[in-house]
């Protein structure tokens, strides 16, 4: 049985979880979610970030340049007993500054940070994965490019998974920060409900703008604004493109529903997401004057911090499609446009030196970007569809190999595009529509010299393509069994078409070829003569069978790895690093990269290998969604960093008191409990919420139960 990325994914879990060396595990720190997930050109805001292992966070680390952060503070999951500290500390500190003759700036300081912890504190979360908390202090460059870019926080144990960061041009709004939601109890699911504030549920604003939010089970946040006649707005939403996958959550995704309102409430649009996409757009040309009401709820009312969203309001310019849809690498492509607010637009083009894949577009009207869109370049020779060709009489002739762009231009059409084949010849068809954001849904099928059909597909999945879904493109391989003239025949599955129903059709000899990905995005390296390791699985394509050799590309000093081959029926291998570093460094980027050997009639092929996330969706399906950098951390277990407070030792008059508070009681707390107790004492002390008087009296607390205490 042929097994797939996907599958391979699974199986290769399961083997090397049992093949796992019993040690110590250093936990790589989780991103769940990122909020706000952007920020305006030349703004500086709080970030606030959810997740696990992010206790000890050192650094961030941001792609493309402009944007920088740095930690405020990180907060580790806490649980009932440490509450119990932090609130017998605050009592303490006021009842001081309320007998004080003067305020003291510091006790005000620590009061705030104290109730700030108390206040983010939940004891059964929703979700445990994102119940760690890192605030960031963010900054923005004037002169940052807009778009997306991608958020990593680096620890001592390693570099965590990368999220999207938006670097906006618009003035932006940002509703408070949610709590921590509580675990809903079947029956009881209105105890866990947000208590939203009166004046948060509607927010006025004015467009253009971003707006920034979280959605709660079963809230919908609204933004007023005024609107007039004739203004063709723009309402689009990010929300899946800012987190992928939910793996807790059904179907996998934050669902966002956008609902337009005009002055009386009467609902006048409504978008649950653009075309096939999750996230909707509204486009509304604006009626008449008035105010307006734009909500976002979640489709099946759920509700969490990590169901976070970006909206933007207002007349910025806004893509629904590009024809082509690709070019052939090196040139300069000439486009038809569509989408809203276009007028006098500049096509903001692929890099001249773009190598074969899918790149992006984008538009630039009266200096803001619009919404990129994907757009495919190769190097085979292209051309266009010409109608009439929707028959096999009428069918578009072709010489191989070649690219077709084409469309399915109104329903129920088929266009057919005719070639001269050999007997014996491997010939394969491939559709690029939908990984092309085209609302098309391809199917194909070849017929031969006598009209018959020998070969056809609907679906094909194609696992590089990490976030799709639905693999609703085509390919198709056949064997020509006889010389003559072959038809490629191709439309839509539910018989849709209009202008933006665009494709390419590659009609070629196969092209073997192959793909890797790495798993995870980011390895920590254990020093001195340490190392790590990291997964890769390889898509072959096109029937591609060669043995591929994996290793580095241009490593550091210090770190290697020996290669290591995989053979024609190998999808996946463990790659050992090795690193001689004598201490821990900074993040740095590995690259990993596979070849083949040049065979008597294919030449030698070499590609890097895109860093990737292993995600769940669901449940139970698994995707590997890539990633811009494979980030590597050098950890020495010999050099932990200092703690920023060192606890103080217990005075003998607080043991003497604590003595005697024990006296004629029958409190008794085992070795273990004790030592339970220091730690929780010593992990608030470190992040400086508990004075060394207060710590002083807690420890010798802990001291005299150590020791047997005799009644008078």
């Amino acid at each position: 049985m042929k097994m797939t990325l996907v599958t391979a994914v699974l199986a290769a879990t399961a083997v090397m979880a049992l093949a796992a060396p019993k040690v110590k595990a250093q936990s790589r720190p989780y991103m769940g979610y990122v909020y706000p997930a952007g920020g305006q050109q030349g703004a500086t805001f709080a970030v606030k970030i959810g997740g696990q292992s992010l206790d000890n966070v050192t650094g961030v680390i941001v792609t493309g340049g402009g944007v920088s952060a740095k930690v405020d503070r990180c907060f580790s999951r806490i649980g009932p007993q440490e509450i119990t500290l932090l609130r017998d500390q605050l009592r303490e500190l006021k009842a001081a500054q309320k007998a004080a003759k003067a305020p003291d700036p510091a006790t005000d300081d620590l009061i705030a940070r104290i109730e700030k912890r108390i206040g983010e504190y939940c004891q059964r979360p929703a979700s445990a994965a994102l119940s760690g908390l890192v605030f960031l202090d963010f900054t923005i460059a004037k002169d940052a490019t807009p778009g997306k870019r991608e958020l990593r926080l680096v620890t001592h144990q390693g570099v965590s998974n990368p999220l999207a960061f938006h670097v906006g041009q618009l003035p932006e709004m940002t509703r408070k920060p949610m709590l921590t939601a509580e675990f809903q109890v079947l029956g009881k699911e209105q105890l866990a409900l947000r208590k939203r504030p009166i004046e948060e549920e509607l927010v006025n604003v004015t467009p253009p703008c971003t707006l920034n939010g979280q959605i709660a089970s079963g809230e919908v946040n609204r933004y007023r604004f005024t609107a007039r006649k004739g203004q063709r707005l723009v309402i689009s939403a990010l929300a899946r493109q800012l987190i992928p996958f939910i793996a807790d959550a059904v179907p996998g995704w934050f669902q966002p529903v956008l609902a337009l309102y005009d002055s009386k409430g009467k609902e006048v649009a409504y978008q649950d997401d653009f075309r096939f996409k999750p996230d909707p757009v509204v486009l509304f040309e604006v009626p008449q004057d008035g105010e307006y009401t734009a909500a976002i709820s979640d489709a099946i009312h759920r509700g969490r911090e990590d169901f976070v969203y970006r909206i933007t309001i207002g007349e910025q310019p806004y893509l629904t499609s590009v024809f082509p849809l690709g070019g052939h690498v090196g040139e300069t492509h000439h486009l038809k446009m569509q989408g809203w607010n276009l007028e006098g637009a500049a096509l903001k083009q692929p890099a001249k030196d773009a190598g074969a894949g899918v790149q992006s577009v984008a538009t630039i009207v009266t200096g803001v970007v619009s919404n990129a869109v994907p757009f495919a370049l190769d190097s085979l020779p292209e051309t266009f569809d010409k109608e009439p060709n929707d028959s096999s009489s009428a069918a578009q002739k072709v010489t191989l190999p070649v690219i077709v762009n084409g469309r399915i231009d109104k329903k129920g059409d088929w266009d057919v595009f005719e070639f001269q084949g050999k007997a014996g010849q491997d010939l394969v068809t491939e559709v690029q529509a939908r990984r092309l954001e085209s609302p098309m849904d391809p199917v194909l099928k070849i017929t031969g010299p006598d009209g018959k059909m020998l070969a056809f597909n609907d679906d094909y999945e194609d696992a590089g393509n990490g976030v799709n879904t639905h693999h609703a493109d085509s390919y198709a391989t056949l064997k020509l069994p006889t010389d003559g003239a072959y038809r490629v025949h191709i439309s839509d599955t539910v018989r849709g078409g209009g202008e933006e129903y665009g494709y390419r059709l590659r009609i070629s000899a196969a092209r073997p070829d192959f793909a890797l990905r790495t798993v995870p995005s980011s390895i920590t390296l254990r020093a001195k003569s340490g190392g790590g390791s990291i997964s890769v699985y390889v898509q072959r394509k096109d029937g591609c069978t060669a043995p591929i050799t994996i290793t580095l590309k241009n490593p550091p000093a210090g770190v290697s790895c020996k290669p290591v081959t995989l053979t024609g029926t190998q999808s996946v291998a463990r790659l050992a690093i090795k690193c001689d570093l004598p201490s821990s460094t900074p993040a740095f980027d590995l690259i990993v990269t596979g070849s083949t050997t040049q065979a008597a009639n294919q030449a030698a092929l070499q590609h890097d290998a895109v860093p990737c996330e292993d995600r769940m969706q669901a449940f139970l399906w698994r995707h590997l969604v890539p990633a811009p950098d494979l980030k590597a951390v050098v950890f020495d277990p010999d050099n932990r960093p200092a703690p920023k407070r060192v606890m103080p030792p217990a005075t003998p008059a607080d043991i003497e008191e604590a003595k005697k508070k024990l006296v004629g009681t029958t409190a008794k707390f085992t070795k273990s409990q004790v030592t339970g107790r220091l730690r929780q004492i010593e992990g608030l002390y470190v992040e400086g919420l508990l004075t060394d008087a207060f710590t002083s009296k807690r420890v010798a607390e802990c001291a005299a139960h150590e020791e047997p205490t005799q009644s008078p």
